[in-house]
């Protein structure tokens, strides 16, 4: 049975915690929604478009944003208003530019990612060691990218020393700088900082309202406003040049104002499942590296996919990260159950282990 297919039929008592995308729009969102005025936005006569990209452009500190639908178009559209066909791109290992957007920036833009660092993270050495020579056979390195909370390391959030350390390098290399900061608000929230300290000194800040925030749709792409200008005819050519999207609009506002500093609960809730689950017979997890919402089981003698499987017959939804890896992500839809889910999630685990005496 499909993911959706279960959640459907157990109705509101399927306990998803396969990620901080499928959370639904509160009632204040519903209600933002439908009260909304609108405007042609592609003419840049949205007023609630307008009022989002005021605030998260305030937010992040940069002199203007723009409101596209999705993580991978903001990203995508800094990379290409940064960059040249044959450009190298320097990123973290696991980045989700890298991972999760179909080897857009090779087929859209023509620039190719190159890993350095190890886990998602990397210093100011590593950028050093990363940008190529000035010479006619090497590529250039036009970009470096930071995701942070970088999701493949388990929502890790980035320090903002060592962030201010890779800006420094990248600057004398004179190559501009990118963070993927779709989990910003969990980085901020995790710090105790502002998230315009954690943008300090990139050149583009894209940011998410349909994650942890929880908006139905939409995400920003924050930078200087020559770069937005330019980005606005990049987002055009993508398709994203949206007509009447203040409806969408107004939700990531509510989500703004109400739900950025709620999410201390979700760690909380994430770090209380990773302390049960970690004492179940044939798991495994690093429990100094849950920071945020996202945590990563290990499970080195049971495939993952049995635990994936298992954990849905008892009403629990949780992601396929590996062989042996499962995914877990709090959110705002779990506040009160994501715990009990930790726990059915342990008994999963335990159960398989003790069914095959310890032995995959």
């Amino acid at each position: 049975m499909a993911d959706s297919d279960l959640t459907k039929a157990m109705g509101e008592t399927a306990i998803d915690l396969r990620s901080d995308t499928v959370t639904r729009p509160t009632r204040a969102m519903r209600v933002a929604m439908m009260e909304a005025p609108v405007g042609d936005d592609v003419f840049g006569e949205d007023p609630s478009v307008r009022a989002l990209e005021e605030e998260v452009a305030d937010l992040i500190g940069t002199e203007a944003a723009l409101f596209v639908p999705s993580g991978t178009m903001g990203n995508q559209i800094a990379i290409a208003v940064q960059t040249a066909a044959g450009d190298e791109i320097l990123v973290g290992e696991g980045a989700h530019c890298a991972w999760y957007e179909t080897g857009a920036a090779a087929a859209l833009w023509g620039a190719q990612a190159v890993v350095i660092g190890v886990g998602g993270m990397f210093d100011a050495s590593s950028v050093d060691a990363g940008v190529k020579p000035e010479a006619d056979w090497y590529p250039r390195t036009r970009l470096v990218a930071v995701e942070n909370t970088h999701n493949r390391a388990g929502g890790r959030v980035w320090p903002v020393d060592r962030l201010s350390s890779v800006v420094e390098a990248a600057r004398r290399h004179g190559v501009s700088c990118h963070m993927d900061g779709a989990r910003i608000w969990n980085a901020a929230a995790a710090l105790s900082v502002s998230e315009k300290r954690i943008a300090r000194g990139f050149d583009t800040v894209s940011v998410c309202f349909s994650k942890g925030l929880g908006a139905p749709v939409g995400s920003a792409l924050c930078a200087s406003r020559d770069l937005v200008k330019a980005a606005r005819r990049i987002r055009k050519r993508l398709g994203g040049g949206m007509r009447q999207v203040g409806v969408l609009a107004a939700a990531a506002r509510v989500a703004l104002r109400d739900h950025r500093g709620r999410l201390v609960r979700d760690h909380d809730n994430a770090r209380a499942i990773a302390a049960v689950v970690a004492q179940a017979p044939g798991a495994e997890v690093d429990l100094a590296a849950v920071e945020t919402n996202i945590l990563m089981v290990d499970t080195p003698r049971i495939p993952a996919a049995r635990v994936v499987e298992a954990a849905k017959e008892r009403g629990v939804l949780v992601s396929l990260f590996g062989p042996h890896r499962v995914r877990v992500v709090t959110h705002l839809d779990v506040e009160d159950t994501a715990q009990r889910g930790g726990r059915i999630l342990a008994d999963v685990i335990a159960d398989l282990h003790d069914a095959h005496g310890g032995r995959p």
